[in-house]
């Protein structure tokens, strides 16, 4: 009887990272893939992206509503709390060998706390590493504790992951499965992306995602102005990813459409890009602004100056592409003239990847496939010592 192994995801980022482990788990006669889909996925405002899933030629197995109806810490606590009892549920009926999350998102620890009350073991991708201005950093070292298989992307990343009393034996390097994707998809040249876009891209173009840093609460309206102050003086075009359901993130949002609009044919802003888009976009455009993981992540395969903003992302291992700039107007432009500069762009050539080969998928099914079921729920802490 083939190994059932449970994927869920809540948001479209996480699920960019996400399919191609799916795809590799679907071919294997030896494991059933089962995929629970929650969070923003099945929300209109983000993009439904639940349909991305669909089109990619995967069954979803359940949809777990949360509703995400505002953006308080009372309706994400609450949203979370929904996510915890309907994921339960759908665990109690799918009955699945392994769940495999990926990442820090709320709806990620609250399928982790599903899991563990459901005595269901928990593969974790993504673990060890550090976020200091987000919220989600405690959530990632949360899951890790109540994970049984750790696939981490970098060797520091496993030194925290044992660190934490984790059992060296569990824990795997297998690197960032989001590189995957730049490895094997057919990115689509500048003309297929323009077309899709409907924005002309050029040396003068930015990409910009930025999220709210959930660790500095009513920040968030200081920050987006900040970002779009200085986006509005350094002359270059902007295409927006928008923001995710963190708290406060309807402030950002709202900024960044009255922005497009104001600026007209000059920018633009997408719900949801998808993979091979969002990848597409990188190999096009002058620098990538704000202060998602993507740019310490997916970036520098691509040799993509990016400038990254405030804490969100601090502590996180970076490459020599991302410039850090201070959450005000003055550094994030000193920061975009210094990233667009012909020196600063010619130090990047040749630049390596700290986060792997792109090969993680296959690693990490290989893992899922072969760990013996058995006893795999019962952990023991592990002291430095040992």
């Amino acid at each position: 009887m083939p190994r059932k192994i449970c994927v869920v995801t809540g948001s479209r980022a996480e699920y960019g990272l996400l399919w191609r482990l799916m795809a590799a788990i679907k071919s294997d006669r030896a494991l059933a893939l089962q995929v629970v889909v929650t969070g923003t996925h099945l929300e209109k405002r983000f993009g439904s992206t639940y349909r991305q899933i669909l089109a990619d030629g995967f069954k979803i197995s359940a949809k777990v509503p949360m509703g995400l109806d505002a953006d308080t810490d009372l309706a994400v606590t609450c949203s979370a709390g929904e996510a915890v009892a309907g994921l339960g549920r759908e665990f109690a009926r799918l009955r699945p060998d392994i769940i495999v999350l990926l990442g820090d998102r709320f709806e990620i620890l609250a399928a982790a706390v599903a899991a563990t009350l459901m005595r269901l073991p928990v593969a974790h991708i993504h673990g060890g590493e550090v976020t200091e201005g987000a919220y989600d950093d405690t959530m990632r070292h949360a899951v890790t504790k109540m994970a049984h298989l750790h696939f981490v992307t970098h060797p520091e990343h496993a030194r925290r992951v044992v660190q934490m009393g984790e059992d060296p034996r569990r824990v795997f390097v297998v690197g960032a499965p989001g590189l995957d994707n730049i490895r094997e998809l057919s990115l689509l040249d500048k003309k297929a992306l323009e077309k899709e876009l409907k924005f002309a891209l050029g040396p003068d173009t930015a990409m910009v995602t930025f999220h709210p840093v959930t660790l500095q609460k009513g920040e968030a309206g200081r920050h987006i102005r900040c970002v779009l102050d200085a986006l509005g003086r350094s002359g270059l075009r902007c295409i927006f990813t928008m923001p995710n359901a963190d708290p406060e993130n309807t402030i950002i949002r709202r900024a960044i459409l009255d922005f497009v609009r104001k600026k007209g044919a000059d920018a633009k802003a997408v719900a949801s890009l998808g993979s091979l888009r969002y990848l597409s976009l990188m190999q096009h455009v002058a620098v990538m602004v704000g202060n998602s993981s993507s740019g310490l992540i997916e970036a520098p395969s691509f040799m993509l100056p990016v400038v990254n903003i405030g804490d969100r992302q601090k502590g996180r291992l970076r490459a020599q592409n991302v410039l850090d700039a201070a959450d005000n107007a003055d550094a994030i432009l000193a920061a975009i003239h210094k990233a667009v500069s012909p020196r600063f762009v010619a130090s990047l050539r040749g630049l390596s990847n700290p986060y792997g080969d792109g090969r993680a998928a296959p690693r990490i099914k290989n893992v899922l496939k072969k760990t013996a079921l058995k006893s795999l729920l019962l952990k023991q802490f592990r002291d430095a010592e040992d």
